[in-house]
């Protein structure tokens, strides 16, 4: 596929701007120290032919695959590039890039499968956990005194292992599974001030002691489940009234979270009916992504991915390997709802866009207007656009599956029928050798 990109004046500006920036910390002026060189000097030193090509060079990518995004393509390897003159001063800039795309799938027929859906029923156990969570969260914690670790007690840890790092004065409760198995289950019956070495499990064959020490323990002494219960900590009067309200709340959200699996379990029930071909680069990149998203939000937990692995039992290949299945399943969605779009017409409208921009801001709290405006300066409005529109497909599978019995869809599962023995999943993950493979 062919892809023309204009990239705009602003953004032209930026990139002119960064690269004389990074160029002014190594040019040297006599009277100036080195990265305090005014730009003005900086231009007239390097010259603007200079200044463009370090701008082409370290924005081209990203003004690529923000292109790529904004038209709702998946680029398959790098761009053949095409550049277009250097712009003149207040203009805008182009190119075009030449670059493979994930094949079209061959969509099964989404109104002759059959998707299974639970009805949203709230257990009474689920209203009890909900009561007990309450008393939890308005206990007072008392200190235990001299008896042992139990389950449900507050305890301040200290971890040291060579693979896992360190972790002073970690706070966690015992037996609620916030620790790997190994040190979940060492740490009940431990006293405050005891020490203890655990051998925590790194990969299938290996293990690597961890040192753990009870620095203080604290239990929790629980209110009574009563109407001053409720009184204290909730708008109602009686314990009836709040458990009723808890009731309510749980179907709703129940229903909600059923109909949200309703949704995926329909559009992975028609990614396995089609055929589709998922290039390996791609997956790979989708699978980055989410390592790299992983990796900073832990980190702004203060966790890195060492101390990760170690505290959860894994190796890095085995999380690779999971976010790689993520990312196939991830894809492979987006890649359908696409074609389903494509075959039923599905669109956008700008005023449909801008309604729906402006009632999330109003909920957020947010300037309706300066959301948009910000949206459309960024880039951000066009990918609005393409993630509405697959939610558009979404509604149409959804809405036209055939929604069977939960209890049913098992009982069809344990039968065995001759097209069970033939039946394999429909998307394949593409290598350079598949389709020599695929030839012979």
């Amino acid at each position: 596929m062919r892809l023309d990109v204009e990239v705009p004046e602003a953004d032209v500006k930026h990139a002119l701007e960064h690269a004389a920036s990074d160029l002014a910390a190594s040019v040297r002026v006599p009277g100036f120290r080195k990265g305090k060189v005014p730009l003005s000097l900086v231009v007239a030193r390097v010259g603007k032919d200079a200044i463009w090509q370090e701008a082409v060079q370290s924005h081209l990518e990203s003004w690529f695959w923000r292109a790529a995004a904004t038209s709702g393509i998946q680029p398959v390897g790098s761009p053949e590039l095409e550049l277009g003159d250097a712009p003149a001063d207040g203009d805008s800039f182009r190119f075009s890039a030449t670059v493979g795309v994930i094949p079209k799938p061959q969509l099964g027929d989404w109104k002759e499968l059959e998707v299974p859906g639970a009805d949203a029923e709230v257990p009474a156990e689920l209203v009890d956990r909900e009561l007990e969570l309450l008393r939890s969260a308005v206990g007072e914690l008392a200190p235990a005194g001299d008896r042992p670790v139990r389950a449900g007690d507050t305890v301040v840890l200290d971890l040291v292992g060579e693979k896992a790092g360190t972790q002073r004065d970690y706070v966690t409760e015992a037996g609620s599974g916030r620790l790997v198995e190994e040190l979940d289950a060492a740490l009940l019956g431990m006293a405050a001030g005891e020490t203890k070495t655990v051998d925590v499990r790194v990969d299938e064959e290996k293990t690597s002691p961890v040192e753990l020490t009870v620095k203080d323990v604290k239990e929790k002494i629980l209110p009574e489940l009563d109407d001053e219960l409720a009184r204290a900590a909730t708008e109602f009067d009686t314990i009836e009234e709040l458990r009723a309200d808890l009731d309510r709340r749980l179907g709703e959200e129940l229903e909600a979270e059923l109909d949200a699996q309703f949704r995926e379990s329909a559009i992975d029930a028609l990614v396995e009916a089609s055929t589709v071909e998922l290039p390996a680069e791609i997956v790979d990149r989708r699978a980055a992504e989410l390592w790299t998203g992983m990796a900073r939000s832990l980190e702004a937990r203060g966790i890195s991915t060492e101390n990760y692995l170690a505290m959860t039992g894994q190796s890095s290949e085995q999380v690779v390997e999971r976010l790689r299945a993520e990312a196939a399943r991830a894809v492979g969605r987006e890649v359908v709802l696409e074609a389903v779009a494509d075959q039923l017409g599905l669109e956008v409208a700008d005023e449909e866009l801008e309604a729906f921009v402006r009632e999330q801001a109003t909920e957020a709290e947010e300037d309706p207007g300066e959301t948009v405006a910000r949206m459309r300066e960024h880039g951000a409005w066009e990918r609005l656009r393409g993630d509405l529109r697959l939610r558009k497909a979404l509604d149409e599978v959804a809405g036209s599956v055939k929604r069977i019995p939960v209890d049913l869809a098992a009982a069809r599962e344990k039968l065995w029928t001759p097209e069970k023995e033939k039946q394999a999943s429909g998307m394949n993950i593409w290598t350079p050798g598949s389709e020599e493979a695929r030839t012979k």
